[in-house]
């Protein structure tokens, strides 16, 4: 299934490498309350929101999950499965019913090695430089 580009989220990357990615997307939607992701849990997907409301949140032991940061429209979600270890550094909620594209973890670092002009090492910094703001820990 092709899906077309979100505008803004993925504009920093050429056109054919962003065409690529967006092969590997799946429209999906989560609804309200949804825990996407754990904290310490197995990395293996990200998703770009086009409407609704992600929180990212942190264990506070005796009180919780703390809200850290709130993501939404045309935002990445989840950078942990780019960096080793690949385990969630925070959980992740839907605060609101949410629709955005999925990408599974491993299709997407299959690609960015099957690239011939994208080395290994190039990919963190363009993934992380044309997906948004850049890595923050999730």
């Amino acid at each position: 299934m092709s899906v077309p580009p979100t505008p803004n989220t993925l504009r920093a990357l050429p056109t054919e490498h962003r065409d690529r990615l967006m092969q590997l997307a799946t429209e999906g939607s989560i609804p309200q309350g949804t825990r996407l992701f754990e904290e310490g849990g197995s990395a293996d997907r990200f998703w770009i929101v086009r409407t609704g409301t992600i929180a990212l949140d942190m264990r506070v032991p005796g009180r919780g999950a703390a809200v850290i940061e709130t993501l939404g429209h045309n935002q990445l979600v989840g950078w942990s499965w780019l960096f080793h270890p690949h385990s969630w550094h925070l959980g992740g909620e839907a605060l609101t019913p949410v629709r955005a594209y999925d990408f599974d973890a491993s299709a997407v670092l299959a690609a960015c090695g099957d690239d011939p002009e994208r080395p290994v090492w190039q990919r963190e910094h363009s993934l992380s430089e044309g997906l948004g703001r850049g890595p923050r820990p999730e």
